[in-house]
């Protein structure tokens, strides 16, 4: 048996299936390859079958998403490793070795994320990911080569391999014994930040997670949901009230909440300014859906929340207020 499965969730994405599968077949050898499907009702599977016979294809009975289609499939998959590779991702030779050694050299390393590059502007950096994630202290992500809207043009200045806070769900590498033991991804969330709350609880409980420039992928971004979306906007603000309900330090959970929620104020304000109705109006309903799943999710609080989980006080400050542009600043 191979040791790392490629796994690529689909949902009607025959488009993006024929566009980028090709990438993986031809610089995977080290893998199986695995479709996940999300109970597509387009010609999906029939492609893959006509196409690609070598593509292992797992089947879900519905369409779960990001977080519990993995959480379905991956019950299937056997290899030591997982990739889980979004579907309008294109990867390049060697992508594989360099997380295969560090997996195999450096055990406590638990996830790997490769260096992402925007495939449309190959030059530069791709918002999901970029060169490693972080977070500050109230739970805004960000990243080397991308902070806010502003995205660094790749000038080798993160070719390196550093620990990191989170990896993206673009292209994420974890071992399956961690996966399992964390439970996987919180269904809860569906989709969006998922990701961001897997690792920071695999930060409690003391994994580390890491990124190497010496994998490169190239990810469309918003090919599944766009960041103009309302429901983008909806997934983004609860998932990341809900990852703070779960993993803040007791002594910081409150009042770091109560600003979140008043910053989340200010920016359905905004909104409305620019005329984005849609937007504002999504974040009061993640605010509603927070406050109903406020009691089922303390329960998931695990008993160690580490301290030192962010990277600076506050991004939003650094990059509005004193104009810090880019991850050196």
């Amino acid at each position: 048996m191979k040791k790392i499965a490629v796994v690529v969730l689909n949902w009607n994405g025959v488009k993006l299936l024929e566009q980028f599968l090709p990438s993986v077949i031809s610089y995977s050898s080290e893998a199986t390859i695995y479709v996940a499907d999300n109970a597509s009702t387009d010609n999906s599977i029939q492609f893959i079958k006509d196409n690609f016979s070598t593509i292992k294809i797992i089947q879900n009975d519905g369409n779960y998403g990001f977080a519990n289609g993995y959480n379905i499939a991956l019950q299937e998959v056997e290899e030591a490793y997982y990739c889980l590779l979004n579907s309008d991702v294109e990867v390049t030779e060697n992508w594989l070795n360099p997380v295969l050694s560090i997996f195999e050299t450096e055990k406590n390393v638990a996830i790997i994320q490769p260096k992402i590059l925007d495939f449309k502007n190959k030059e530069y950096y791709e918002y999901a990911g970029a060169a490693g994630g972080f977070i500050d202290k109230y739970g805004y992500p960000f990243c080397r080569g991308r902070l806010f809207e502003t995205i660094e043009k790749d000038s080798h200045q993160y070719d390196d391999e550093i620990a990191i806070f989170w990896a993206s769900g673009a292209c994420f590498f974890i071992r399956k014994e961690v996966y399992k033991e964390l439970n996987g991804f919180d269904g809860d969330f569906f989709a969006h930040q998922e990701e961001i709350d897997l690792c920071w609880r695999a930060f409690n409980l003391g994994y580390k997670a890491k990124y190497t420039s010496k994998s490169v992928v190239y990810h469309v971004g918003g090919a599944t949901l766009n960041q103009a979306n309302p429901k983008k906007t909806f997934l983004n603000f609860r998932n990341s009230l809900l990852m703070l309900l779960k993993n803040l330090p007791k002594n910081k959970l409150f009042s770091i909440l109560f600003l979140r929620l008043v910053l989340d104020g200010i920016a359905g304000i905004k909104f409305i300014f620019q005329g984005n109705f849609k937007h504002c109006f999504a974040i009061i309903k993640a605010h509603f859906h927070f406050y109903h799943l406020i009691f089922k999710n303390l329960k998931k609080r695990n008993a160690i929340q580490k301290e030192n989980y962010f990277q600076t006080k506050s991004i939003v400050y650094s990059y509005f207020v004193k104009r810090g542009k880019v991850f050196e600043q």
